[in-house]
């Protein structure tokens, strides 16, 4: 089944509220026939466009390859949060990585908030970015764990923008009565991702990338130069950059092996006024501590923009709204008359390891997917170590790529099938609070 088109039209995006809420770009004409370029970079997604970016800004001629729209998929749907760390606890990289290069993956992390901080100061890009991230626990046991953590990244790295929040701090801060403790990270962030998408997009035109939508790749030939191929065209270039993320298909049976698309859900509420405040008493953003997370916060215009539900194959369900709503009110049981306006589901990637998996797989081709849920900051990041390396700066990329990506059992046939077997078993565990 080919993702690109399983739930979506061509050439548009989801009917999301942030598709709703944000100035469209003029679309860009599909490529024609061949061209030649120093870089050509496949996919249009925030990875994609960070590298084309950053290439053009250091003066190479760039051709990104789109196959919908730019930010079509996981980069313009997602929740929002620019996250701290990497999605593995630093205490799990330690025992992965060793401590070295535990050290040196954290500092990419930060690297990672910093940069997106930059692009959307230095591009004036309205995205409406506010900091403020907290991690929900749904015991006095996480939270206890949760506080451990604050204090490991205080010690060891030097991290202190956490705030250990008790039970009475996080119902001042999120008034649920499903959380009994967590943490405030105000070093964190979120942003409105389809604008920030487009706002990248926007810049890449204007540095000079040569941006062609509408342009699935259907066949990768590897040589110097390569040459990628769609079906109306071809980009012979000297450096390719794969940036596909869930929607990579079959264009590489490596990255195929280690990196697996599932879907995830939103639904936005009617505005909620006054009542906002019953859901969160801080503009900051939430994830919970549940193996299928929780994620959610107010939107500009005081809409709850909740993240949740759970669902298997390719295919998005047929009611998302209710899918969503299901876990929204187990956080929010007074919202169960709150109108959902607004229901959408996208296709992100997922490792073994939850660490993004990235690689060269020929002198001269880099592939960098696998964000599993915490890609505003890293994808961004792995865009601009992508195009380092092609400039022969590789020590960020080679620290990531050194992180072990074991492939999923069975391959691409039975990663799906085991993948339901271990979601189930997960979600059982949330729902029973093991």
């Amino acid at each position: 089944m080919n993702l690109l088109y399983a739930n979506d039209r061509r050439g548009e995006y989801p009917p999301s509220w942030y598709a709703a809420t944000t100035a469209p770009l003029a679309p860009f004409a599909p490529l024609r026939g061949e061209v030649r370029a120093d870089v050509c970079v496949v996919g249009a997604g925030y990875t994609g466009l960070s590298a084309a970016l950053h290439l053009a800004e250091a003066g190479l001629d760039v051709v990104l390859l789109e196959a919908q729209r730019v930010g079509f998929g996981a980069s313009g749907r997602n929740g929002g949060q620019l996250g701290s760390g990497q999605r593995m606890e630093q205490t799990a990289l330690e025992r992965l990585v060793g401590p070295e290069d535990a050290t040196k993956l954290w500092d990419l992390a930060e690297d990672a908030k910093t940069l997106v901080k930059a692009l959307v100061a230095r591009h004036g890009i309205d995205c409406h970015l506010k900091p403020g991230v907290a991690h929900a626990c749904f015991s006095g046991r996480e939270t206890a764990h949760e506080h451990g953590y604050a204090d490991h990244l205080a010690e060891h790295y030097g991290y202190d923008q956490l705030e250990k929040l008790d039970a009475d701090a996080m119902q001042a801060l999120c008034p649920s009565p499903a959380y009994h403790g967590g943490t405030l990270d105000m070093g964190a962030a979120h942003l409105h991702p389809l604008a920030y998408a487009l706002g990248l997009a926007r810049a890449a035109a204007a540095a000079g990338v040569r941006i062609f939508e509408e342009s699935a790749v259907h066949h990768l030939a590897r040589g110097i130069p390569a040459r990628v191929a769609t079906d109306a065209g071809a980009v012979k270039a000297d450096h390719v950059i794969l940036a596909c993320n869930g929607y990579l298909g079959g264009l590489d049976r490596k990255v195929a092996a280690r990196v697996m698309p599932i879907n995830n859900f939103i639904a936005a509420t009617e505005p909620l006024g006054d009542e906002a405040t019953r859901v969160l008493a801080r503009d900051v953003a939430v994830a919970d501590s549940k193996f299928v997370v929780n994620y959610f916060r107010l939107s500009h215009d005081k809409r709850l923009l909740f993240g949740g539900g759970e669902s298997y194959g390719y295919r998005f369900p047929h009611d998302i709204a209710s899918l969503v709503r299901k876990p929204m009110l187990e956080i929010f049981p007074h919202l169960h008359d709150a109108r959902i306006d607004y229901a959408w589901g996208g296709t992100l990637a997922i490792t073994m390891k939850r660490m993004p998996y990235l690689a060269r797989l020929a002198p001269n081709m880099l592939s960098a997917s696998g964000y599993s849920g915490h890609g505003v900051g890293t994808a961004t990041h792995a865009g601009k170590l992508m195009a380092d390396a092609v400039h022969g700066e590789a020590a960020g990329f080679e620290t990531l790529s050194r992180v072990p990506a074991p492939a999923f059992p069975g391959g691409s046939a039975l990663r799906t099938p085991l993948l339901v077997l271990a979601m189930t078993w997960f979600s059982m565990r949330d729902r029973l609070g093991i």
